[in-house]
């Protein structure tokens, strides 16, 4: 299959476009943009790889599904188009950042910025309906996903995986943390951080001290 995504990771993931659940992924997915609103805008499906090639990746954070409102999914995990008001969980993760490193809020919740940094902001399902979280949880995004975080896995070393909540958290045993530094912690929606072990984790600060430490230029988060 042609499928329009970032040469690199096509050249690394080809396997999969040429597999027959993929085929029928991307079936569903034209049939259900077709029959009502889904999001991303089809263009931005792929932005989390369009955006961060493969031999740039030096962060990986993993995500559920994508934003399920108007204007809100750009195809990047945790991140909303800039004018848009910054979901709770956002908000957190720029919470921690700021008494982490003292970095301010921004002025909006696009994580463009962290993304061409090489920052994979995956989401383990690319695609929503709209106003229905999870909708498209069966159609097999998964299976490409993983894929993707097993190549990465298995192909680079000294990248750091941020993963947040149980649902990240389950992807652990696809990392050699031999070869990579994986920090875990509850999820930074309100339900899991008001309960602890969101604030105060210190990911960003370790996370760029270990990218430092392995000759590796730090992200500007």
């Amino acid at each position: 299959m042609n499928v329009q995504i970032e040469s690199s990771w096509k050249q690394h993931l080809q396997g999969e476009f040429d597999k027959p659940y993929f085929e029928q992924l991307t079936s569903a997915v034209r049939r259900e943009y077709q029959q009502g609103t889904c999001y991303p805008p089809g263009r931005e499906i792929f932005n989390a790889f369009n955006l961060c090639p493969f031999d740039k990746v030096k962060v990986v954070i993993i995500g559920q599904d994508p934003y399920h409102e108007p204007g809100q999914a750009e195809g990047l995990c945790f991140s909303v188009k800039p004018g848009v008001m910054m979901p709770p969980s956002l908000v957190n993760i720029f919470k921690e950042i700021e008494d982490d490193l003292g970095v301010p809020m921004p002025v909006n919740g696009s994580l463009v910025r962290w993304a061409e940094q090489g920052v994979l902001l995956l989401n383990a399902t690319l695609t929503v309906r709209a106003h229905q979280a999870n909708s498209h949880s069966r159609l097999g995004w998964q299976v490409f996903t993983d894929a993707a975080i097993r190549a990465l896995a298995t192909e680079r070393e000294h990248l750091v995986y941020l993963l947040w909540g149980g649902y990240a958290r389950g992807k652990a045993q696809m990392i050699d943390r031999q070869r990579n530094l994986v920090l875990e912690s509850v999820h930074p929606s309100p339900l899991s951080a008001n309960r602890g072990g969101w604030f105060g984790n210190h990911h960003f600060s370790q996370c760029n001290a270990y990218l430092a430490a392995h000759g590796i230029a730090p992200v500007a988060w």
